[in-house]
């Protein structure tokens, strides 16, 4: 079983079962798990972060009007089928200094959830993310209007197809 295969295993137990689940308790009755693109190695980078001099201070909106704050510290470049894609990189202002990367790109709002999917890149070596679509998910307010979710940026709004991790939940 790969990785890839047992972290959707135990995600969809973690839906079902536990009380953080950000299910209902209406929808854990039904659920059956979460919808996946196939896993697909194409779409697993190890990539050089390209560190702004200055991290700017952004706010992102989120669906319930308010904002959270997070530092836009860098981005990553690389090819989707030929295409040329970058994406902006940012860390929490909460010092856990776990990097965050929200996007949208061409299968939303048809095959993915329309406001956008979120990614937590790894640092590989010292100046390179690992960054691997087939973990990319949904927010929580992509399952009930509980949560509240930043929105994507506009810069990180993808023309490319990423045809790798959670579709869009459907009951």
């Amino acid at each position: 079983m790969s990785e890839v295969t047992e972290f959707r295993k135990a995600k969809d137990n973690f839906f079902k079962t536990s009380p953080q689940s950000p299910l209902t308790l209406e929808q854990k009755k039904s659920f059956a798990g979460l919808p996946y693109f196939p896993e697909n190695p194409a779409l697993r980078f190890e990539l050089p972060l390209e560190r702004y001099a200055n991290p700017e201070r952004v706010l992102m909106q989120t669906n319930t009007g308010a904002t959270q704050e997070y530092l836009k510290i860098g981005q990553v470049r690389f090819k989707v089928n030929g295409e040329d894609a970058s994406l902006q990189v940012y860390e929490s202002t909460d010092n856990t200094g776990a990097y965050f990367v929200p996007f949208v790109d061409a299968t939303a709002p048809a095959e993915s959830y329309g406001a956008g999917r979120y990614l937590e890149p790894e640092e590989q070596h010292a100046g390179e993310l690992l960054v691997d679509f087939n973990f990319c998910y949904n927010p929580y307010c992509a399952y009930n209007d509980r949560w509240s979710c930043p929105f994507p940026p506009p810069e990180n709004r993808l023309k490319v197809r990423i045809e790798a991790g959670e579709k869009k939940y459907h009951e």
